[in-house]
This record gives C-alpha cells, sequence and structure tokens, in this order.
C-alpha cells in the first residue's frame, strides 16, 4: 500500500465517521421531537438533512475516485466497498429520520393521543442497535456487529405486535384514527432503522472477515474478530 493511498484511505474514515455522527445525532433528534411533540426539533432534523445528504455524496466520490485511481486489492478493496455500502445505508437512514420528523410535524399540529403501542421501547431498541452497528464500525468489532444482528429479531416482533394494538385503539379512539395512522408510520420507519443498522454491520464482518454474511442463520464469534482493520 503507497503512503498517499494510506493517507486518503484515512481521510475517507474520517469523513464517513463524520456522516456517522450526523445521521446518529438526526435521528436521536426526531424520536425526541415525537416523543415531546416539539415541531421545532422536527424541522431542525429536516433542515440537517440537505448537510448529510452533501456528506453522503461526498464520500460516494471519495471511494470511487480511490477505486479508479489506485485500484485496491484485498483490505484495502473490502474497506472501500464496504464503506460504499455502508454510505449507502447511513443515507437511507438519513432519509428515515426525515419521515419521522415529517410525523412528528403533522402530530404536533393533532390534539393529544395515546400511544397504542410502546414507542419508547421500539425507539430506543431501533437507536442502539444503529449505535452498535456504527460503534461496531468504528472499531472493526465483529462481536458487536454480531449483537446487532441478532437484536434484529426483536424490533420485527415489535412491529408485528404493534400492528394489533394500532387496529384495537382505532376502535377505542376512533376519533385518532388519523394520529394513529402516523404513530404506525413511524413505527414502520423506526423498523426499517434497525434494518439498516443490520445491514451495516453485516458490512463490519464482511470488512473484517471478508465474508459475506447477508443470508447466514448464524454467525459465530472467533477470537481474532477484533482489530484487523485498514
Amino acid at each position: 500500500m503507497t503512503t498517499h493511498l494510506i493517507h486518503e484511505l484515512e481521510q475517507l474514515k474520517k469523513q464517513i465517521f463524520s456522516l456517522v455522527a450526523m445521521v446518529e445525532n438526526n435521528l436521536t433528534l426526531v424520536v425526541k421531537a415525537v416523543q415531546d411533540r416539539n415541531k421545532s426539533m422536527a424541522l431542525q432534523a429536516v433542515e440537517n438533512d440537505t448537510e448529510i445528504d452533501q456528506a453522503e455524496v461526498a464520500v460516494e466520490e471519495e471511494c470511487l475516485k480511490l477505486l479508479a485511481l489506485h485500484q485496491p486489492v484485498a483490505i484495502d478493496l473490502r474497506f472501500i466497498v464496504a464503506m460504499l455500502k455502508v454510505n449507502n445505508d447511513l443515507e437511507r437512514v438519513g432519509d428515515l429520520a426525515v419521515n419521522i420528523a415529517e410525523r412528528a410535524v403533522f402530530l404536533n399540529g393533532m390534539p393529544p393521543a395515546p400511544i397504542p403501542f410502546d414507542f419508547d421501547k421500539m425507539a430506543e431498541k431501533a437507536t442502539r442497535m444503529l449505535r452498535q452497528s456504527l460503534d461496531a464500525l468504528v472499531n472493526s468489532d465483529v462481536p458487536k456487529a454480531i449483537q446487532v444482528c441478532k437484536a434484529d429479531d426483536e424490533v420485527d416482533a415489535i412491529n408485528r405486535a404493534m400492528y394489533e394494538q394500532v387496529k384495537s385503539a382505532i376502535r377505542e379512539y376512533p376519533q385518532h384514527l388519523d394520529a394513529f395512522i402516523h404513530l404506525l408510520s413511524v413505527s414502520r420507519h423506526l423498523e426499517r432503522v434497525a434494518d439498516h443498522a443490520t445491514n451495516i454491520a453485516e458490512d463490519v464482518i464482511y470488512l473484517v472477515r471478508g465474508r459475506i454474511v447477508r443470508h447466514a442463520p448464524d454467525v459465530p464469534v472467533r477470537k481474532d474478530d477484533v482489530g484487523d482493520q485498514v
């Protein structure tokens, strides 16, 4: 690996980690906007997405430049490919945060309605999964990435149960129908955040091990899973 390539890979790391921080902060902001019925927080999150989009484009352009100029192989190639995939998932989480923010603005303009499912639990699990997947990325930590993959089933189960809870709430409080529909949408967006966190965790495993585990039913932990990074 040339000194020039090493320097540019380090710059790419800094770019992706900066994007990580922006996306994580914006998701936390929109969750709080729903919990607190805070319109200004929601609007701030929508505004923040412009910077996230610009950062995502910059990361993609940097990855493509490195591929074209250096024609990397082995771990360097895996790193750039993984960053391209992670970059795409981060941008999608950013979009989902905007969708949640738009629902928060709508809910803020309506009479308070009882939340018919455990929103706090679902939001906490989805945001924790994203945070852990990003920690795994920063530290090339496969055991933590595996934990994220396993946690996705819990969020899926909450999401499935939530549909029945919303149906019951609509029957009991038909005057809050519109609010319940928007809360249902928020839940679905959080479930998708968990899916993208799982994608990032799988990319961490690919980065460290060179193995695609997208459809693997179980991924064992190995002694050499932490620390083999660019």
